[in-house]
C-alpha cells in the first residue's frame, strides 16, 4: 500500500517518541517535522537520516499536505491544531488532553466523523500490556471499586522548565489525570456522577491562581469511587510516588513498583513490577483462604515501543476504517472528570457531571 504522509508536530519527548515510531513502521512516510525551537528539530531530523523541518504548522501543512498529522505539542495548541488538521482532510494522532474545554473537545470528535477521518488520542496506558492486564483483573474484585492512583514527579532543570510551561495552561491533576480517570472509567464501566477536589501552590514561579499539586475525588453510578493524585516541582517528595491501587468486595490489586525512585524518569511512569492479587474469602475460623497471587509483568515494552503500539493502533483504525467513536467518547469522558476537577479547586464545591 501507499505509504501515509506523516507530518510530525512537536519534537520534545513525546514527539519524539512517535517521530521514532513512525520512522520504524514501513506504513508511515515523515515528510515534516515541526517544532518551535530549531534545536530541537534539527536533531530529531539528523537522528533520522535528514527530514524536512518547519518553525510554522501552518507552512508545513500547506507544503507538505500530509494524510497523517501527529501532534505532540503543549495543550492550550491542541484544539487549534487538530481543527485545521482535519479541515485539511488528515487523520489525526493528537496527545492528551483533546483540548482545555469539554464543548471544544466534543466539536472536534463530531469534526473528525463528519468528515470520516480517524483521531487517536494518545492515552498511551490503553495499549500497554500489564496496565490492560490490571484493568482486567480489577473488573473481576465485585462492585463497588475503591481505586487509588498517583504520580507525584520531583523535577528539576529541563523537566521543571517543562512543567512550569505545562501548568501555564493546565494543572497537574489535569494534565496527567486524564490518564488514570480513563483507567478507572475502564474498570467500573460506569457513569461519572460527581468530582470534587483539593490543591495547593507550592511554588512562586508560577501563576498564583495554578496550583503544582492537586488530589481530585470521583464518585461513579456503581458506587464506585477513586482519587487521583499529582504534584510537580522540586518540592515534592519521592516517598510515595508510585500508588495504583483497587480494592473490590472479592480482593484488591496492586502494581507493585520496582523502580527505584527517580520520579522525574518517564520510563517509570507506566513501568510496572509486577501486579499483586490479594484474595479476600476468609474461612470459618477467619483466615485467609488463599495466599495472594503475584502476576508477572517482564519484558514490557519501553516508552518508545509503547508510542509504537499507539501507532499501529492508529495505523489499523486507517487501514481498516475500524470505528473509534467509543474511544473518542472515552476520551471527552476522561477531560470532562479533570476539568470539573479543575473547578472544584477553584469553586471549593463538588460538581455534579
Amino acid at each position: 500500500m501507499e505509504k501515509l504522509k506523516t507530518l510530525v508536530v512537536g519534537c520534545g519527548n513525546m514527539g519524539i517518541s512517535h517521530a521514532r515510531a513512525y520512522h520504524q513502521l514501513k506504513d508511515f512516510e515523515i515528510v515534516g517535522l515541526v517544532s518551535r525551537k530549531p534545536e530541537s528539530r534539527e536533531k530529531l531530523s539528523q537522528e533520522l537520516g535528514g527530514l524536512p523541518t518547519y518553525a510554522s504548522f501552518e507552512a508545513a501543512l500547506e507544503k507538505t499536505k500530509p494524510q497523517v498529522v501527529s501532534i505532540n505539542t503543549y495543550p492550550d495548541t491542541h484544539a487549534d491544531y487538530v481543527r485545521k488538521s482535519l479541515l485539511a482532510g488528515a487523520h489525526v494522532f493528537v496527545e492528551k488532553p483533546l483540548a482545555l474545554t469539554v464543548n471544544e473537545a466534543q466539536e472536534l470528535v463530531e469534526l473528525a466523523l463528519s468528515r470520516n477521518r480517524k483521531m487517536v488520542v494518545g492515552y498511551i496506558l490503553r495499549v500497554h500490556p500489564s496496565w490492560t492486564k490490571f484493568v482486567e483483573v480489577a473488573q473481576t474484585l465485585g462492585k463497588p471499586l475503591v481505586m487509588r492512583m498517583n504520580l507525584n514527579q520531583q523535577s528539576s532543570g529541563d523537566k521543571w522548565y517543562t512543567h512550569k510551561q505545562l501548568m501555564r495552561s493546565m494543572s497537574p491533576i489535569v494534565d496527567c489525570g486524564v490518564h488514570y480517570v480513563d483507567i478507572m472509567c475502564l474498570m467500573t464501566q460506569s457513569a461519572p456522577i460527581s468530582v470534587s477536589a483539593i490543591g495547593a501552590n507550592l511554588s512562586e514561579e508560577i501563576d498564583p491562581k495554578m496550583y503544582n499539586y492537586g488530589q481530585l475525588q470521583v464518585s461513579f453510578k456503581d458506587g464506585s469511587v477513586g482519587w487521583y493524585e499529582a504534584g510537580w516541582g522540586p518540592m515534592m517528595s519521592e516517598t510515595a510516588v508510585f500508588i495504583k491501587d483497587v480494592i473490590g468486595p472479592k480482593g484488591s490489586v496492586s502494581i507493585s513498583d520496582k523502580i527505584e525512585a527517580d520520579s522525574q524518569n518517564i520510563e517509570g511512569h507506566t513501568k510496572t513490577g509486577c501486579l499483586q492479587l490479594h484474595h479476600s474469602e476468609i474461612n470459618k475460623e477467619g483466615e485467609f483462604v488463599k495466599k495472594d497471587d503475584f502476576i508477572k509483568t517482564e519484558d514490557e515494552p519501553d516508552h518508545d515501543a509503547l508510542c509504537k503500539l499507539e501507532q499501529e493502533f492508529l495505523l489499523d483504525a486507517i487501514r481498516n476504517n475500524k470505528d473509534l467513536s467509543s474511544h473518542l467518547t472515552d476520551a471527552i469522558n476522561s477531560l470532562k472528570i479533570v476539568l470539573a476537577a479543575d473547578e472544584s479547586f477553584k469553586t471549593g464545591q463538588t460538581i455534579m457531571l
